[in-house]
C-alpha cells in the first residue's frame, strides 16, 4: 500500500505520540515495534551544569542500547515482576509538546519532540516529574516508519529515583 507524501510523512511525525501512549499503556510489543532492529537508543547525562556526554561507548549514559536486542531484554526484565527496580512498576503519563520536523527526505525524517512525565510510586507514595526533549532518527521500512535512533535529553537536575525507559 503506498502512501501520498503528505500522509507519509504525517504518519512519521506521530511516532513519539504513539511511543507515549504505549509506554503509558504497558503495551511493550507494540512500543518495542516502533524501532528498528539496528535502532541507537540513548540518554545521555550531564558532564556539568552546560556539557552533556557525547560519547555512551566512553563517557557515563543514564541509559545506552546500541540495539532493539537491548530493549527486547529490558521489556522481558520488566515483564518476568523480577525486577526490583520495576516491582511494583510505577505509573506514568507522557505530555509531548511541540513535535517539530528537522529533516525529512524520502525515506528518512529528524524530529525533536518536548515532554513531560508524570510518574506515579506506589512503593513511595509519590509522584515526579521528569521532563525534557527526544531526538528522533527515522526511517522509512516498506509503509512503516521506524525509531533508528532516540536521544533523550533529561533536564532534570536532580532524579529522586532510578529513570527507565518507561518513565521518559
Amino acid at each position: 500500500m503506498g502512501f501520498d507524501m503528505d500522509s507519509k510523512y504525517e504518519l512519521g511525525r506521530q511516532i513519539p505520540f504513539r511511543e507515549a501512549a504505549y509506554l503509558d499503556d504497558r503495551q511493550w510489543d507494540e512500543w518495542l515495534a516502533l524501532f528498528s532492529t539496528d535502532c541507537e537508543y540513548w540518554v545521555p547525562s550531564w558532564l556539568t551544569e552546560e556539557v552533556l556526554s557525547t560519547d555512551p561507548q566512553k563517557e557515563i549514559a543514564h541509559i545506552y542500547y546500541a540495539s532493539r536486542a537491548g530493549l527486547e531484554d529490558r521489556i522481558v526484565r520488566i515483564r518476568s515482576g523480577r525486577s526490583p527496580a520495576t516491582t511494583p512498576l510505577r505509573r506514568t503519563t507522557h505530555i509531548l509538546g511541540s513535535v517539530l520536523v528537522i529533516e525529512q527526505g524520502a525515506h528518512a525524517m529528524k524530529l525533536r519532540s518536548s515532554w513531560s512525565c508524570h510518574v506515579f510510586e506506589q512503593r513511595h507514595k509519590k509522584t515526579t516529574t521528569l521532563f525534557g526533549h527526544a531526538e528522533y532518527t527515522l526511517s522509512l521500512q516498506g509503509d512503516d516508519w521506524r525509531i533508528r535512533t532516540k536521544k533523550t535529553i533529561l533536564q532534570n537536575d536532580y532524579l529522586p529515583s532510578m529513570v527507565d525507559i518507561y518513565c521518559i
